[in-house]
């Protein structure tokens, strides 16, 4: 098959790559793959076995603003690629470049498989903080996303909540959840890491991986370090990654100097993607703190997955399917009390564990999206 991904993000430049950068790089070894490339994002190129087709006339940094000046030359580029009547498929993903594609797609034939990540319009909205904005953002969004669910012949999405949420809307969806790379993520010993960060034997490690985005309330986890210091005084707290499009991360250095817990909180910043299990190694528990309820109605982050094939303890805030999914690992709370009350427990029975994650594993996935797209073409 001769396949078009149009993602949600900068393919090539992205620090954190996402379930389309797994599933297709794993694809294209078997099919001709082609990605359009949104050059939003500063950082080194990834390496892909893809096609690349330039999708920037614009390289604005901040998303809204380049998506919504992009947009008549994604009209102009998606219309000149699928003109020649080579694609077998098309797989959209985004929002306003979605549309374009989608447009063109109908025009020439060619099917498309649209696939929702996440929420768009929560998601898209959780970068500003004015509420009128986010209203705006919001409805704005769902117009669009809506427009593109209803002209694409079939829809996947990641979680089975959000199969349902998309049911009550009247759309039907397959589930194809995010997954995780075992042959990377796996137990290792965290000695190395501990070491290059200052962290002493007897530390015990809260840890986070991830986007530092205000859609994670790391800010609390910030806050609740006073009391768990006072209960344990060699606790640290190591968050691994960056903000992208936002200032979260510098509130959060200044929220810990002035609660007095710099010494206690380590920023590494982004660190490459094939790294993470060794950061991850030397946390005693991995948190995942996501913050609108809403969400948690219908998240199951990748990161969920990856602390898992590492063997650590998780301590989330509410998540439905992930607790579906379940395991001795899990650890939900609702308020900081909760939060310290499990930290606390950990602290006294440090566990790792070792579970399989195959039947989530990216090649896994990578067959099912194959199984849908024949199924389309």
């Amino acid at each position: 098959m001769k396949i078009l991904l149009v993602s949600t993000q900068d393919y090539i430049h992205h620090p954190i790559p996402s379930r389309h950068h797994y599933i297709f790089e794993d694809m294209a070894k078997r099919h001709d793959v082609h990605v359009a490339h949104f050059h939003v994002s500063r950082g080194s190129p990834r390496p892909t076995g893809l096609v690349v087709e330039e999708a920037t006339q614009f390289p604005l940094k901040n998303p809204l603003l380049h998506y919504t000046l992009n947009t008549p030359y994604h009209f102009y580029t998606f219309d000149r690629i699928l003109h020649t009547g080579e694609y077998d498929a098309v797989v959209a993903a985004n929002v306003l470049a979605g549309s374009a594609v989608i447009r063109a797609a109908k025009k020439y034939q060619v099917p498309v498989v649209f696939d929702l990540k996440d929420w768009f319009p929560d998601s898209a909205a959780a970068y500003f903080k004015n509420h009128t904005l986010q209203e705006i953002v919001r409805r704005s969004v769902w117009a669009i996303t809506r427009h593109n669910l209803s002209n694409s012949d079939k829809l996947t999405t990641v979680s089975p909540s959000l199969v349902r949420k998309l049911a009550g809307f009247g759309f039907s969806a397959d589930l194809i959840t995010n997954g995780v790379d075992t042959d990377l993520f796996k137990p290792i010993k965290g000695t190395p890491a501990r070491d290059e960060l200052g962290i002493d034997a007897d530390d015990f490690v809260i840890g986070f991986s991830g986007s530092v985005e205000r859609w994670y309330a790391i800010d609390d986890l910030i806050r609740a370090l006073p009391a768990l210091i006072e209960y344990q005084p060699k606790t640290k707290l190591l968050i691994v990654g960056g903000s992208l499009f936002t200032d979260y991360q510098k509130e959060l250095s200044a929220l810990a100097r002035d609660l007095g817990m710099s010494e206690h909180v380590i920023f590494t910043g982004t660190k490459p993607y094939h790294e993470l299990p060794r950061y991850i190694a030397c946390m005693d528990a991995c948190t995942i703190p996501l913050l609108p309820p809403q969400w948690g109605d219908i998240a199951l982050p990748n990161k969920f997955f990856e602390y898992s094939a590492c063997g650590k303890p998780i301590v989330m805030r509410p998540m439905q399917d992930v607790e579906n999914i379940g395991g001795p690992h899990l650890h939900v709370y609702r308020t900081r009390e909760e939060y310290t009350d499990i930290i606390k427990r950990l602290m006294e029975n440090r566990q790792t564990f070792s579970l399989n994650l195959e039947k989530f594993s990216w090649k896994e996935k990578s067959r099912q999206f194959e199984t849908i797209l024949k199924s389309v073409t």
